[in-house]
C-alpha cells in the first residue's frame, strides 16, 4: 500500500505545472530567454543597475546600458501610474532617483521589433531590443 501511494505522490508530482524560477535573472540572460521564445515572454524577476534612462511619450524608459540601441541593453518601460506610484514612493521621479541604483523588478521580458522611420514611415530596416513593462509601482522589488 505505500508503495501504491508513492507511486500516486510522484505520478501527480511529474503532473504539476513546474515553477518559474524567483532568482534574479541578469540583462543578457533575460534578453536571450526572450529572444527564445519570442513572440511570446520571459517571466521573471530581473535585476540590472539603471546606466540610463530617457522618454518616449507618457512613457519612462530606464536602461541597463547607455546608449539604449546596445544589443545588451534591457529596458524597463515604466508606465504612466508606475511612474507616478514610484515618484511618491521615492520621493522624487522615478528617472533622477534610480539613476546608478541596482534595481529588481518583477515582470515579463519581450523582445519588441523596433523599426527605422524616414518622415514617420518605416523603411524596412529595423533591431531587437528587450523590455519589461511595468505597469504597477510594487513590480519594482528592491533598489540597492
Amino acid at each position: 500500500m505505500k508503495t501504491l501511494m508513492l507511486f500516486g505522490a510522484v505520478a501527480l508530482a511529474g503532473c504539476a505545472t513546474p515553477q518559474v524560477s524567483r532568482d534574479a535573472i541578469g540583462p543578457m540572460v533575460a534578453i536571450e530567454r526572450a529572444a527564445g521564445l519570442a513572440p511570446g515572454g520571459y517571466p521573471g524577476i530581473f535585476v540590472m543597475t539603471v546606466r540610463a534612462s530617457g522618454t518616449q511619450g507618457s512613457s519612462l524608459y530606464l536602461n541597463s546600458e547607455r546608449d539604449y540601441r546596445d544589443p545588451r541593453n534591457l529596458s524597463l518601460e515604466v508606465r504612466p501610474i508606475a511612474q507616478a506610484q514610484l515618484e511618491a514612493r521615492l520621493g522624487a521621479p522615478a528617472g533622477t532617483a534610480l539613476q546608478g541604483r541596482t534595481i529588481r523588478v518583477d515582470g515579463e521580458a519581450r523582445r519588441v521589433r523596433i523599426d527605422f522611420t524616414t518622415d514617420g514611415r518605416p523603411t524596412g530596416k529595423y533591431y531587437y531590443q528587450t523590455h519589461v513593462v511595468i505597469a504597477r509601482g510594487e513590480q519594482l522589488l528592491s533598489v540597492d
